[in-house]
């Protein structure tokens, strides 16, 4: 699986592959995001979509998460504004789609985070359904200051922290190490870098307890319900519900409680 990607690596883990692990794998580069490198982690997590992954675990090479965006790819772009007048927008608006599709998979999304991280990787810190964090990492939002936008990142960062400090860190081009991210829940847990590969194999055992699918659910409707009032999801709430309790996943839960043994999906 890894030979068909360049600037980052895949590996499956567990008896069945239940677990994907990308690498963002440009360590000379502290893993700026390439072009190259966002449409690869689009084809991975299709990938992992698709062939029994349950749990995807992004890490970067090198000690650092991601530097963000690179800036040749950029001055790139620039040279080819005469032939196309939108394509700044068209490179800064495929960082976006890259943090919706995570955010968005019915999968769970690992983050673990040390040195930079910054632009597309602070987005994909963000959307993580877990983030952790080891003692090194410093967020960094330098854009206002290089005379840009945090365009792709904003909204990533209202939604995990909310309007008054995604405010707070957008103007005065925040700078967040690793303690100060825990408190403001940037990152729900934060370890010396050698104990992470500990706290992510706890998190993995404890994601692989859930049910795949009952997971996936929980997922959507988490999503919805932080846009929408209590009240206008009492009907799909319950809806989702007795599905997921007729369905496979719900009937093989309840006999595994009723005969205490583990349920089928959870590893040996």
């Amino acid at each position: 699986m890894t030979a068909e990607f360049s600037a980052i690596a895949v590996r499956r883990e567990g008896a069945h592959g239940e677990v994907t692990h990308i690498v963002l794998n440009r360590p000379e580069v502290r893993n700026a995001m390439s072009l190259a490198m966002v449409q690869e982690l689009r084809a991975a997590l299709a990938a992992a979509e698709g062939d029994g992954t349950r749990v995807i675990v992004l890490r970067g090479a090198g000690g650092h998460f991601s530097a963000g965006a690179d800036l040749k790819d950029m001055a790139a772009a620039r040279a080819k504004l005469a032939d196309n007048p939108s394509v700044l927008a068209e490179t800064n608006a495929a960082f976006g789609e890259l943090c919706v599709a995570f955010a968005s998979t019915g999968l769970a999304v690992i983050a673990v985070l040390e040195g930079s991280v910054m632009g597309g990787g602070f987005g994909l810190a963000c959307v993580a359904d877990v983030a952790i964090a080891g003692e090194s990492v410093v967020f960094r939002l330098p854009e206002t200051g290089l005379g840009v936008v945090p365009a792709q990142i904003a909204p990533l960062l209202v939604e995990r922290l909310g309007y008054s400090e995604a405010k707070r860190l957008a103007v005065t081009g925040a700078k967040v190490e690793a303690q100060d991210a825990l408190r403001l829940r940037l990152v729900h847990e934060v370890h010396d870098e050698d104990a992470l590969d500990w706290a992510v194999s706890r998190v993995v055992a404890d994601i692989l307890r859930c049910a795949p699918g009952a997971l996936a659910a929980t997922k959507a409707l988490v999503a919805k319900a932080r846009l929408q009032a209590p009240a206008s999801l009492v009907q799909e709430a319950a809806a989702v519900f007795s599905r997921a309790a007729l369905g496979p996943e719900g009937m093989e839960g309840t006999l595994a409680f009723l005969h205490k043994r583990k349920a089928s999906w959870v590893p040996e």
